[in-house]
């Protein structure tokens, strides 16, 4: 197996988004000198707000967490309650004159804001005597501090110097209702005049943009910056009539993905950043199904005072694959965390886990034995309200989770093992009764659970998991070699209880309501066999043909001059640098017209490259640098370049395969 792991730095001096293969919603990132902050949405997961530092908006380190953990009543422990889905989101990261300020949304509390004069910490954590949903923070030039804030429509107010109070008098409405601005505000000033991002949801996804000579208006407003940008990906599996309270019992009527382009995985809630040398960047999130909410880089283009996501000729729409920020010193080529693998054999947890709920001390070990993560059971009726389950976001596109288990210490009525947390929630894991051990397999969603008696408490146990297809399998081995299937393929899919996507999760708890014994693991690995920007390497020096993606022996060819579809000729694949090639039919290059046209042995240098880019599922798709759009195969078969990205349901004749010869 390898056991390298996702990163958005091609090392070619481009990078491809996602930034990060897994859940990361709500981003906020901020600019101090020569060093870029973020920081983001964790829900009901412990430690909380986790700090991120770089210096190219591509390859990012974790700093640490602003909080080890919000206790803030018995629900937040998992004691007679819970805050799946709730919890800290949306926070507003800020800094002014030596000080970090993370301001966040806690549901049904006041707002809690964190200071620090270090962004490694530590972080003092104080409450505002307000509460507004989505809340963004503003500090003006004249040192005045203002919060925006709510949904469908935006109010204002001045905070007092303490940033912990509203000035009387000061809240007031900043745009009107329904007037195309949304949630997730984000506040900046650029040139002497007022912006504020936001995010709009209801039907398509998009990101609106208001604008002001001055703080009181009048507000001139821009119903889209960013649209219609999905990477071509399909909408997963939904839950029927699940919304906000998740009021549903299993089973639950699952609809299948939807290809229709509907707007809904659009980029959309996020904002803006320059860098010292004045290049400006947009970040936003995009619904990616079970994995959760992810986060995309994009490069911006100023239009008539707007800062549109994309580029000249495409705007809104923010190519997967595209140059890194021109910075004096980039980031190291790293993992952007820490490595999702673990033996157990530090001191620490590696501060990639996190506790679901807050976790309870002195139930849990790595000093015990050594080289095992210890966690002592706990009654609990179900994974669900298992405490101290130690859980990680699940990687993309396709990964596989393998915990190795040594269930001796368990006592009877006592259940661990690896457990995919989302709802539904299933998992794989060793149960002991009196009669011995078993290895068994739980699906909330069906409610089924299947067991076999096992000889020896050490186990195997594998989740495969692909976020592309949205299944997973579960399996054991007694011997770490060979693998067996327990249970069904499972479907995983996103959804508004957690408002999380899937999570790797190693539980341990007593359904016998009782305190057991305890279950040790002798580490996790996560395999990941596609951890860089393209499943497929650009085949540069190659020689083959373009298909049209599902339609085999259906391609590129050339007619006097002008390439059209037919039966694919073959073609060579030069590479010029930067991820981007030249398609040569014998020595004359495809080049692109000002209109889009593709010909033969036309204008050189950028009208005759593409960005060699990839969909979520590995399909080529190919944009031109004369357009900044891409190569599309039209229904009348001749070939231009003039879409603005790949389609979900994939009939647009945006998608290629390379065929090698």
């Amino acid at each position: 197996m390898s056991l390298g792991t996702w990163t958005a730095d091609n090392g070619d001096g481009t990078y491809a988004n996602p930034l990060f293969y897994e859940e990361f919603s709500d981003p906020d990132i901020i600019r101090v000198g020569n060093d870029f902050y973020m920081t983001g949405t964790t829900m009901h997961t412990m430690p909380a707000l986790p700090v991120l530092h770089s210096t190219d908006l591509v390859n990012w380190t974790l700093l640490g967490y602003a909080l080890d953990a919000l206790d803030l009543g018995p629900s937040y422990r998992l004691e007679g309650g819970e805050i799946y889905g709730q919890g800290i989101w949306a926070p507003c990261i800020r800094y002014r004159n030596g000080t970090f300020y993370i301001f966040s949304n806690v549901n049904g509390q006041k707002t809690q804001i964190f200071t620090a004069t270090d962004p490694r910490g530590p972080w003092v954590h104080t409450e505002a005597e307000y509460n507004y949903h989505d809340l963004g923070v503003f500090f003006d030039d004249d040192g005045r501090a203002y919060v925006v804030w709510g949904y469908r429509n935006l109010k204002i107010a001045e905070l007092d110097e303490t940033l912990h109070r509203i000035i009387p008098g000061t809240e007031r409405d900043l745009t009107g209702a329904d007037s195309l601005m949304g949630e997730g505000a984000h506040f900046y000033k650029v040139d002497g005049k007022y912006l504020i991002t936001s995010a709009w949801f209801v039907g398509q996804m998009r990101m609106p943009c208001a604008r002001a000579e001055s703080i009181d208006g009048p507000w001139e407003i821009n119903p889209a910056i960013s649209v219609d940008e999905d990477f071509g990906l399909m909408e997963g599996y939904k839950i029927k009539g699940a919304g906000i309270p998740f009021t549903l019992d299993p089973p639950f009527e699952i609809f299948p993905p939807n290809p229709a382009s509907n707007g809904r995985l659009n980029l959309h809630q996020g904002g803006i950043v320059d860098t010292p040398a004045g290049e400006w960047w947009g970040w936003s999130m995009m619904d990616y199904n079970s994995l959760g909410r992810l986060t995309a880089l994009s490069p911006i283009t100023w239009h008539k005072g707007w800062p549109y996501f994309g580029l000249p000729g495409n705007l809104g729409r923010t190519p997967r694959t595209w140059i890194k920020p021109a910075v004096e010193t980039p980031s190291d080529i790293a993992v952007p965390w820490p490595q999702r693998s673990d033996s157990f054999d530090q001191t620490e947890l590696n501060p990639l886990w996190q506790w679901n709920h807050v976790p309870v001390a002195g139930k849990w070990s790595l000093s015990e034995r050594q080289g095992f993560l210890r966690l002592h059971t706990m009654p609990a009726e179900s994974f669900w309200w298992a405490k101290n389950s130690l859980t990680q976001r699940a990687i993309g596109p396709i990964s596989t989770a393998t915990a190795v288990l040594d269930g001796t210490g368990l006592a009877v009525g006592d259940v661990a093992g690896l457990a995919l947390l989302g709802m539904p929630w299933r998992w794989i894991g060793i149960e002991r009764s009196e009669s011995g051990f078993s290895v068994a397999s739980f699906d909330f969603q069906t409610g089924q659970k299947l067991s076999m008696p096992i000889a020896a408490p050490r186990i195997w146990l594998r989740a495969q998991c692909d976020f592309l297809s949205e299944e997973t399998h579960f399996s054991f081995s007694t011997d770490g070699q060979h693998f067996e299937p327990l249970g069904d393929v499972m479907i995983m899919l996103f959804q508004l209880k957690t408002f999380q996507g899937i999570r790797y999760a190693l539980f341990a708890y007593n359904e016998r309501g009782e305190n057991g014994g305890h279950a040790d693991f002798d580490g996790i690995t996560v395999d990941e066999p596609h951890p860089k920007g393209l499943m497929h390497p650009i085949p540069a020096g190659q020689v083959g043909q373009l298909e049209v993606a599902g339609r085999s022996g259906f391609g590129l060819t050339v007619e006097v001059g002008t390439v059209r579809a037919g039966v694919p000729m073959t073609l060579s694949v030069e590479g010029v640098g930067l991820g981007r090639v030249m398609l040569k039919a014998g020595e004359a290059p495809f080049s692109v017209t000002a209109g889009g046209y593709v010909t033969v042995g036309g204008a050189k240098g950028q009208a005759s490259h593409f960005q060699w880019m990839e969909t979520p599922t590995g399909d080529v798709v190919l944009m031109s640098l004369a357009t900044n759009r891409f190569l599309r195969v039209q229904d009348d078969g001749k070939v231009r370049a003039d879409s603005p990205g790949p389609r979900p349901d994939g009939l647009d004749g945006t998608r290629f395969r390379f065929i090698p010869s």
